[in-house]
């Protein structure tokens, strides 16, 4: 089977569909321009499936490169056989092709290396064939003793021909893959403490056993950390007995009848307990480790998207604060486009007299600037400044100014306001000043204010600072890609990074363009890009689609509609009896209707020479020019009044926010400091493998709460209604 022929079968697609695919990737074509812009070619494959694609399609050519190493390697020795030609064909996985190559593989001096230096390969290999008149392996021993070689006694020999079959079984690859598979089905990963009586984080761990073929990833993932930690010793176990059985029926003659038949059974066990467990426990735990990598990488990536693509709070000036006990509170009020008006610094949990100044100043700014929404970051100081802002913004309400808050997700806004980044676009402002101007701006605009910072310091995932970087890199960076490339951007008003993430564009690009705009002023038009230095034609296939230019002549370049489809579009609006003048000022509400009295889409691509799934978007993007796909969603949940833990009680329903979900549950903001978490067996009556396939970030929904625990500041919820009697 051909790596596309693989392709097809794992992803369920049709070859046209794979081979296509892969040839627009090889072509050096971006994954968002691929899924948006060249439907017809690979039959309408969303960006997260060509994504997948393209991983897996990197891992299986890697793989073939390395079954060809090996076969090289072999054949340059001089061993490549028609039976390790077909197992090496017959591989699978990387382990499977490994362990083929393992008896071939260049070793360090071992046990029986040194054991063949002194010339007692003949020995072994005469006591592993078991023949049935063989005499005593003690007595074939006694012709090998040499003490020029070092043999000085024939038990001495017969150590030496063990090791030498001890190795022979090791380097057996269908022992290898019947004991890994064995340990796979019925093997356990085991935990224990490394420090008896101190308490930790880990202490549902201290005596945990479960089967590898059911844990769950989050507890690989715990207990993996808690040996990092040094509070957990962890290791696989596997019944001897069968593992034993499993050597036994591969390396023993049937019957037994051999002198030498328990000479083998005991380099067998020596085998099993000295080289095979060793690493057959290594690769099991990285089995699961790898596994539990992937799924978590997946869920935070699932995350991620959510939280990029929440809506944003178009339209109104906006204050951020970023709570803090001895510096203050830092203050930031910014424009509705996110230019900052003012900063300053505030001391809510200081004396009476600087928290009746704070109320004043805040009071101040928002009749300034007409505040209408206010972001208070979640750290340190974060419940005390939401109790103040609570309070200050009902006194603003007695003074007819309407405002409303939400606590906001800061992981990040550190690391932001403390880069390069943060110095050259604030280099007037310290530290603690930006952090606040990015809370303010992530409440405005998520998707623009969180491309500044580094994904895996967004605090959505679940154990993301233990993933392997590069496999993290990999996916977040995907989905941040493709999440600013279905919203689009605004190329005179968006910022190097969010420019950067654009389809075909890079850090170096993105900085001209802005340079570009700075020297020449707002580019008029997508055809001006190509005036700005190193944009060549490929670069302006890739990203045109996907800039938007607002202040255009043409309303098609403030759409999703790409250049190269411009004379389809302005065809398709002549068959339909409009203008792209009647679609700038929204005058044709009824475009799908036209359409389908023109012949339809199938009749009108077929005359105008273009796909139906290209010709299916024009309309759409004709029919809102500029729109913002996040505005059909559901708007944020703003609040003018705060919790405390204290005032929620058992059976209380509430309104809240999915802040984050993780494998076994959803942290939920319910107006309260802490969030309250929602197990997975408390999202819905009906059996789920993920919390995933109910909830996501930014959602609102109703929860209950089911108990309250002050001192360990732990809130349970439950979205499953409580029976009324």
């Amino acid at each position: 089977m051909t790596i596309l022929e693989q392709l097809t079968a794992e992803f369920h697609l049709q070859l046209w569909q794979v081979e296509n695919a892969v040839q627009l990737m090889d072509e050096g074509n971006t994954i968002p321009f691929i899924a948006r812009y060249r439907k017809e070619q690979h039959g309408t494959l969303d960006d997260q499936v060509l994504r997948g694609l393209s991983e897996r399609l990197e891992y299986l050519r890697s793989l073939e490169k390395r079954r060809e190493e090996v076969r090289a390697s072999i054949e340059v020795q001089e061993k490549l056989t028609p039976e390790i030609e077909a197992a090496l064909a017959k591989a699978v996985t990387l382990a499977e092709i490994e362990d083929i190559y393992r008896p071939y593989r260049p070793k360090r001096r071992t046990r029986a290396s040194i054991a063949k230096e002194k010339g007692l390969e003949p020995l072994a290999l005469r006591i592993y064939a078991q023949e049935a008149d063989s005499a005593a392996p003690l007595v074939l021993a006694e012709a090998f003793v040499d003490g020029e070689k070092g043999v000085a006694s024939a038990e001495e020999a017969l150590q030496g021909a063990m090791d030498i079959i001890a190795e022979m079984i090791s380097d057996n690859a269908d022992i290898r893959r019947r004991l890994r598979n064995l340990c796979g089905v019925v093997g356990e990963l085991k935990s224990q403490a490394a420090k008896p009586g101190e308490d930790s984080v880990y202490a549902d761990y201290y005596d945990f056993k479960e089967g590898i073929k059911k844990i769950a990833d989050h507890r690989v993932l715990a207990i993996n950390r808690g040996e990092r930690e040094a509070f957990l010793k962890a290791s696989i176990s596997l019944d001897p007995v069968r593992a034993h059985n499993v050597i036994t029926s591969e390396t023993l003659e049937p019957g037994g009848r051999s002198a030498c038949t328990e000479t083998v059974r005991a380099a067998g066990a020596d085998a099993y307990d000295r080289l095979i467990f060793p690493s057959i426990e290594r690769e099991i735990r990285g089995m699961l480790t790898e596994r539990a990598n992937a799924s978590a990488i997946r869920n935070f990536a699932v995350n991620l998207r959510e939280l990029l693509l929440q809506p944003p709070v178009k339209g109104k000036a906006a204050l951020g604060l970023d709570p803090g006990y001895r510096t203050g509170c830092k203050v930031a009020a910014v424009d509705p486009t996110g230019l900052v008006l003012e900063t300053g610094v505030i001391y809510v949990t200081h004396s009476a007299g600087q928290y009746a100044q704070a109320k004043q100043y805040i009071l101040s700014l928002i009749a300034k600037y007409g505040v209408e929404i206010v972001a208070i970051g979640n750290g340190t100081a974060s419940r005390e400044t939401e109790a103040f802002a609570a309070e200050t913004l009902q006194e603003a309400r007695g003074r007819n100014q309407e405002a409303a808050y939400m606590i906001v997700n800061e992981a990040g806004a550190s690391v932001y306001s403390a880069s390069k980044l943060a110095a050259e676009e604030f280099p007037q402002f310290d530290v603690s000043l930006r952090s606040a101007v990015s809370i303010a701006r992530r409440l405005q605009d998520p998707l623009a204010e969180l491309v500044k910072i580094e994904p895996k310091a967004i605090g959505v995932g679940q154990y993301q600072h233990d993933m392997p970087k590069k496999e993290l890199e990999r996916a977040l960076d995907g989905v941040v890609e493709d999440c600013v490339n279905a919203v689009g951007a605004d190329v005179n008003t968006a910022s190097p990074s969010l420019l950067s993430r654009v389809a075909g564009v890079n850090a170096g690009l993105a900085k001209s363009i802005v340079s570009y705009r700075e020297e020449n002023g707002a580019f008029a038009s997508r055809a001006a890009l190509k005036k700005v230095p190193k944009l060549g034609a490929k670069a302006f296939e890739q990203c045109a689609g996907f800039l938007r230019v607002p202040e255009s002549g043409s309303v098609l370049d403030n759409t999703g509609v790409h250049p190269e489809s411009y004379a389809a579009a302005k065809a398709l609006l002549e068959e339909c009896g409009c203008s792209l003048k009647e679609i700038r000022q929204g005058h044709v509400p009824d475009l799908p209707a036209k359409v389908e009295a023109a012949g339809g889409i199938a009749g009108l691509a077929a005359r105008l020479g273009v796909g139906e799934p290209t010709l299916r978007d024009i309309v759409r993007e004709l029919q809102r020019p500029g729109r913002d796909p996040r505005d059909d969603l559901p708007p944020p949940m703003l609040r003018t009044d705060v919790l405390k833990m204290e005032d929620l009680a058992p059976g209380m329903e509430l309104s809240g926010t999915v802040r984050n979900v993780i494998d076994f549950g959803a942290f939920i903001d319910i107006g309260v400091h802490q969030d309250g978490l929602v197990h997975i067996s408390r999202i819905t009556n009906r059996y789920i493998k993920h919390p995933s396939e109910i909830l996501k970030v930014g959602q609102v929904v109703t929860v209950w709460v089911v108990s309250i625990d002050l001192k360990k500041q732990r809130i349970a919820l439950t979205m499953l209604a409580p029976v009324k009697s």
